[in-house]
């Protein structure tokens, strides 16, 4: 409803309000598919299940930008079907798949202090989830900064003369490269039965395409950064996954402690473009904001080469 009432909005406490709303719930969309995944599917079938999770992220951007301009619909009519696509693409889901409840008397009863002592995961005592959650914020927050002003950086740092095309087609690169790699890396990852490697690699490869817009600023250069972010950001988004279902810390708990780790995709997301404005006006250009995003990612491979108990 938030989504289909966002189109009709005209102020900007509307949009605000609306949108909130809207990602709100789609995080709690998310929390519940992930916890599903712990739930049901087979450890070493994991990374490729969680890749088909993520893929449909990049196939959205792509197919909703083809759709809505191919029938030419108005603002209001464009989120109306955006969301109606959401409530019919969810269905499937909802009326096919089995859910495992719990019996009654296994969890404690719900109430706010219960929910709010939920909330802590000591990293003491649990420190593989600890460094994976720590991993996922730095290299969240890595792949934010370096896209999150991508158009503000072909506008005023290359001076290209369509920004706005450029955008589009670095994006198309990007994602592709994300949809391949969350699939065929996801699916490698389960065969191999490893997670840290190929979440420490993911994350050097983000790195790399940060450094390469900071020290090569041409369009050349951001086009094949933008492969080689889409190739470490999809394997990320897969893989960091399923590596997430092996460090809970209390299968009983699972769908919170998951929707605890998936704080660490949103947040990043939503403070990266006004930190990133900041770097970018501190130095009055953009090679501060691309060397951060490179230092930040590989702050996050540390992070993950910390974890113990998962290969």
């Amino acid at each position: 409803m938030s989504l289909a009432a966002l189109g009709a909005q005209t102020s900007l406490w509307g949009i605000g309000i609306c949108w909130v709303t809207a990602s709100t719930f789609f995080c709690v969309l998310t929390a519940a598919l992930t916890a599903a995944i712990s739930d049901q599917v087979p450890v070493n079938q994991r990374g490729y299940v969680s890749g088909w999770i993520s893929a449909p992220q990049a196939i959205g951007i792509i197919a909703g930008l083809v759709l809505v301009t191919a029938l030419g619909l108005s603002t209001v009519g464009s989120y109306a079907l955006l969301a109606a696509l959401l409530v019919a693409l969810g269905l499937p889901f909802l009326l096919l798949v089995p859910d495992q409840v719990l019996a009654a008397g296994v969890m404690p009863p719900l109430t706010v202090r219960n929910l709010l002592e939920g909330m802590w995961v000591s990293p003491r005592s649990h420190p593989d989830f600890g460094w994976t959650l720590l991993s996922r914020v730095l290299v969240n927050l890595g792949n934010a900064f370096g896209t999150s002003l991508l158009l503000y950086f072909l506008m005023y740092g290359l001076e290209v003369a369509d920004a706005e095309g450029s955008l589009i087609v670095l994006t198309l690169v990007y994602m592709i490269f994300v949809i391949i790699a969350s699939l065929w890396l996801g699916r490698l990852s389960d065969k191999w039965g490893r997670r840290r490697a190929f979440v420490f690699a993911s994350s050097i490869l983000q790195a790399a395409a940060a450094l390469i817009l900071a020290f090569v600023p041409s369009m050349g250069a951001a086009t094949f950064a933008a492969a080689l972010l889409g190739l470490g950001y999809g394997c990320f988004l897969s893989v960091d996954q399923a590596l997430a279902t092996q460090v809970l810390p209390d299968q009983l708990s699972r769908g919170k402690d998951l929707g605890i780790m998936n704080i660490a995709l949103t947040v990043p997301q939503a403070f990266a473009p006004m930190l990133g404005a900041l770097l970018v006006s501190a130095v009055g250009g953009f090679t501060l904001l691309f060397l951060v995003s490179g230092v930040t990612a590989l702050a996050g491979a540390w992070a993950v080469s910390r974890v113990k108990g998962v290969r």
